[in-house]
């Protein structure tokens, strides 16, 4: 492996309640891309310490993981740079459910989709599509 191949791992955390999944809407080098709520692991963090940090920088708010749901089977190569993606998705709550979600970023918007409103391209990268599409698949 060259200095430019390097693994990128992501998590995620999906809140589902009545029907809906909370999502991030994010402008990203002036695109806007729809997608789960989480982000990057950091060098020297566990997987679900990482997933904890995440939901409470963004959204100030203390989740507990219920189960695993998904991690990346195949390749995928980030849009953003040179490395390869692997995202693993858990199924969350928050133990405190704040009806007045407010993220902290003002670049991104908080928000729920209704599960059944759900299409091929409502969510902007292929990992988190194939992720709905289960969600979908296993929710409706």
């Amino acid at each position: 492996m060259n200095g430019d191949e390097r693994f990128n791992v992501r998590v995620y955390g999906i809140w589902i309640q009545e029907g809906r999944v909370l999502v991030n809407e994010e402008t990203i080098k002036g695109k806007s891309y729809i997608k789960f709520i989480g982000g990057g692991l950091e060098y020297g963090e566990g997987i679900i310490n990482c997933l904890h940090r995440e939901w409470k920088e963004e959204l100030n708010l203390d989740i507990k993981v219920l189960e695993h749901f998904y991690t990346t089977e195949f390749f995928q190569k980030s849009y953003f740079d040179k490395s390869q993606v692997i995202s693993i998705y858990y199924l969350i709550e928050p133990l405190h459910p704040d009806p007045y979600i407010i993220n902290s970023n003002p670049a991104e918007y908080t928000h729920w989709i209704k599960l059944e409103d759900i299409t091929q391209d409502t969510f902007s990268l292929p990992i988190d599509k194939v992720v709905a599409k289960m969600l979908c698949k296993r929710f409706l």
